[in-house]
């Protein structure tokens, strides 16, 4: 079958949409098979093969030579097969190829559900593939539908569909249809139909990329982010330091009247968000990371784990609610800490022994 038009067209279809013309022709192939069987409901091994460059179509179908022929479809008696040619003997193939009749509708129809498939998938494919560098980026999204389990974000120009799973939703959030969000790409994953792009709201990620659309000084390098904390939706604790001296961190994030934080809480749905600079002292760290409260003195008690503290009316704000505030620390700086009021027996000891020491040197 000569279809030269077919195939002219073809090839114009697979360089417009980057498809891969071999990969499409053995689809079709395939399916113009199937088609042809499933018409003729016929048992009989098919296989078609066309050839771009001839601009053919050849149908053959093959049946095995045996002794005694139990599917007359796919096979053929020894007897019959050496009148055909008396050199054929049991195992052999005969390949007939022949032109199918009234096979014209069915074949059209086949072929333009195999180009509709291909299609889809290659532009599934070369969409995902132009995604597969967002992983870890800040993008913006509409949200496009909910179900009982995840909330299905439209994601950039090509409009394709990101999935926020329930782990990666802030419980003080509500999501409705329409909503335009920014979410962090959290993996992109590239397996033909189980592709699937995973956005979320509760990753730290998120917080860093807020802060690198928000101050230039961290998307140049010159203030860096060393440690991120977060409770989604309540509090975050971030850790900051300056490459540049002449540059004060804690304001680049805070910005001219607070607008680069705000900028950020108010994304964030008003989630509270302490600034803290990064020490490489890590008591010095501590010390610090229990911001805003006030804390007296930090002293280590075995490894990785250390004693903060703080004045009596200050504790209730060091531990935070629920513990939270001293939770975040801990995460932060990945020390154990253990806060105790300046009045506790154990705390006036430390504090007394270091007024001793502090003594002892002015003298």
């Amino acid at each position: 079958m000569e279809n030269k038009e077919f195939f002219a067209a073809l090839t114009d279809l697979v360089r417009e949409k980057g498809i891969s013309e071999e990969a499409f022709i053995a689809t079709l192939e395939n399916a113009l098979a199937s088609a042809y069987k499933k018409q003729f409901e016929g048992g009989a091994e098919i296989s078609v093969s066309l050839n771009a460059e001839l601009g053919t179509i050849d149908f053959s179908a093959t049946r095995y030579v045996v002794e005694e022929v139990e599917d007359k479809d796919r096979e053929i008696s020894l007897e019959d097969a050496q009148e055909l040619d008396p050199k054929h003997q049991v195992g052999d193939a005969i390949v007939k190829h022949f032109i199918p009749k009234d096979f014209g509708r069915i074949a059209a129809q086949t072929a333009k559900q195999v180009i509709l498939q291909k299609l889809h998938e290659a532009e599934r494919d070369n969409t995902f593939s132009e995604f597969s560098d967002k992983e870890g980026e800040l993008m913006e999204g509409v949200i496009r539908k909910i179900d009982e389990r995840n909330v299905y974000v439209e994601l950039g120009d090509k409009k394709i569909e990101g999935v926020m799973p329930p782990q990666d939703r802030v419980n003080t959030e509500t999501y409705a249809v329409g909503d335009r969000l920014k979410v962090f790409v959290k993996r992109v994953k590239n397996n033909g139909k189980n592709s699937q792009i995973v956005v979320s709201r509760t990753a730290q990620g998120l917080v860093k990329k807020l802060f690198e659309e928000q101050v230039p000084e961290i998307a140049q390098g010159i203030v860096e982010i060393k440690e991120i904390a977060r409770e989604p939706g309540h509090r975050t604790k971030m850790a900051i330091y300056s490459n540049d001296p002449r540059v004060d961190a804690v304001g680049a994030c805070v910005g001219n009247r607070g607008a680069r934080v705000n900028a950020v809480v108010a994304e964030l749905g008003g989630e509270k968000i302490d600034i803290i600079t990064w020490n490489e002292d890590p008591l010095a760290f501590i010390y610090k990371a229990l911001s805003p409260a006030t804390v007296l003195s930090v002293t280590a008690r075995g490894e990785r784990s250390a004693m903060a503290i703080v004045p009596d009316e200050k504790l209730s704000l060091a531990i935070g609610r629920d513990g939270q505030n001293a939770r975040l620390a801990a995460r932060l700086t990945g020390w154990k800490i253990d806060v105790k009021s300046a009045s506790s027996p154990e705390a006036a000891e430390v504090l007394a022994s270091l007024e001793a020491e502090e003594e002892a040197d002015e003298e």
